[in-house]
């Protein structure tokens, strides 16, 4: 149970670089608030760029075409090349189309 305390205290590498930033910053160190801001409009700007850009409509639609070609093969394990490169093809397509429509 403390394990899964701690665990909610850890920062990813972003909020962490972020932290290291505010706090020079908040410390008046020379560096700190040019640091800080460069750090902030980063993150900001690959938030807007992400968002943008449509990327995680794309990775979730990639993760659904992989999920989809696993399953597949797992409900048809005897399936023959020629069929698996057919279902796998099929999926392909799909994915480009959802892309494309994107």
């Amino acid at each position: 149970m403390a394990n899964a305390a701690g665990e909610s205290w850890r920062l990813d590498t972003p909020d962490l670089i972020q932290q290291i930033a505010l706090l020079a910053y908040l410390n008046k160190d020379e560096e700190g608030e040019r640091f800080y801001k460069l750090v902030t409009a980063g993150r900001v700007w690959y938030e807007v760029y992400r968002r943008v850009s449509d990327q995680d409509e794309i990775e979730a639609a990639r993760a659904q075409c992989i999920l989809a070609i696993a399953e597949y093969i797992k409900k048809n394990p005897k399936a023959s090349q020629e069929e698996v490169a057919k279902e796998v093809g099929k999926h392909i397509q799909e994915f480009a189309a959802k892309v494309d429509a994107m």
